[in-house]
């Protein structure tokens, strides 16, 4: 049996699916997202079995993406779960045949409320797409399964179909990066967007010495640091140089190498420093990044050293 084949003609069906659905985008799409856009509650999805799998993932969509949003099962709204649809609210149902039983038996209740619906089935002429304001159309030729049973380009569809709708509601609301971190604050967008040079910078005990200082003091400086580099700074706190471990393994191959030598004689004079302490860590990292630099120095408008930025903080926290 070929399953490369079997997996490439069902990618392909239900690429074909999408492709053909693309082509049949009307004005019921669109009064669908303009009623969604001027409602003044919440959106509600629901569905049973596989529709309300993919209703679910309609739901977490809409909610991320700036469009209050949940998803509620029929057979709990029918047990009092009702009460959370109110005034100004829309309701998305799902149901391919238009005609599941749990779902026809709460539809009456959200029209008695006045409540606006839109159907998502194949069957406008179902019980679904009669109480539907507006039907959206998930008809499909061929479900991707065999047997043309199991639902497979239809769900595919209703989904793809949701997400479209996401979409269009959020480039209306001009939802932007910061706003989709700001629901997702502990995911890697969030951490991108708001984390900042000034919650991972070290600021105590920062190893730093004079410029007199000899090469053999400003070694066991590095070592009792453990950022693999010493601050040179003068005795106003104004940083004058860097000298890292490469520092010194490039000083050694030095033909007057002497670890008595004055620190300032090997180190990397006006290093690359930040005097934004609130700049995005992620911004940071490109500028570590960019300047092959492991630490970044952190100063303020004269040069006085405020603390140090370590790659290895930002990659520790995620940052990238």
């Amino acid at each position: 049996m070929n399953f490369k084949q079997i997996a490439q003609e069902t990618l392909n069906i239900e690429a074909n699916t999408l492709l053909e659905a693309a082509k049949k985008i009307d004005d019921v799409f669109e009064a669908a997202v303009e009623l969604i856009l001027n409602s003044k509650g919440k959106l509600i999805v629901t569905g049973v079995g596989k529709s309300g799998l993919i209703g679910a993932k309609m739901a977490a969509t809409f909610a991320s993406t700036g469009t209050p949003s949940f998803f509620l099962h029929p057979t709990e709204a029918l047990h009092g779960d009702l009460g959370m649809i109110s005034e100004g609210d829309v309701v998305i149902a799902i149901s391919y045949s238009g005609e599941s039983e749990e779902l026809s038996q709460i539809l009456p209740h959200i029209k008695r409320f006045n409540i606006p619906l839109i159907g998502m089935t194949r069957n406008k002429q179902s019980t679904l797409g009669k109480y539907s304001d507006m039907v959206i159309d998930v008809v499909v030729e061929k479900e991707a399964c065999p047997l043309n049973i199991a639902p497979t380009s239809s769900t595919t569809l209703t989904l793809a179909l949701g997400d479209a709708l996401a979409v269009c509601l959020m480039k209306a609301r001009d939802f932007k990066k910061s706003d989709f971190a700001s629901f997702h604050p502990g995911g890697a967008l969030g951490k991108q967007l708001f984390v900042k040079v000034s919650d991972l910078m070290v600021t105590q005990n920062l190893p730093i010495v004079l410029p007199s200082t000899k090469l053999k003091d400003a070694i066991l400086k590095i070592s009792e640091g453990r950022l693999g580099n010493v601050l040179v700074a003068d005795e106003d706190n104004k940083l004058l140089a860097l000298l890292s471990d490469g520092d010194i393994r490039r000083a050694l191959m030095s033909e007057n190498f002497s670890l008595e030598d004055d620190v300032m004689k090997y180190a990397t004079q006006n290093p690359m420093t930040c005097t934004d302490s609130e700049l995005l860590a992620s911004d940071a990292l490109v500028l570590i990044e960019e300047k092959k630099i492991q630490l970044l120095v952190i100063t303020d408008k004269e040069n006085k050293i405020k603390g140090v930025l370590h790659i290895h903080a930002l990659v520790e926290k995620g940052i990238s």
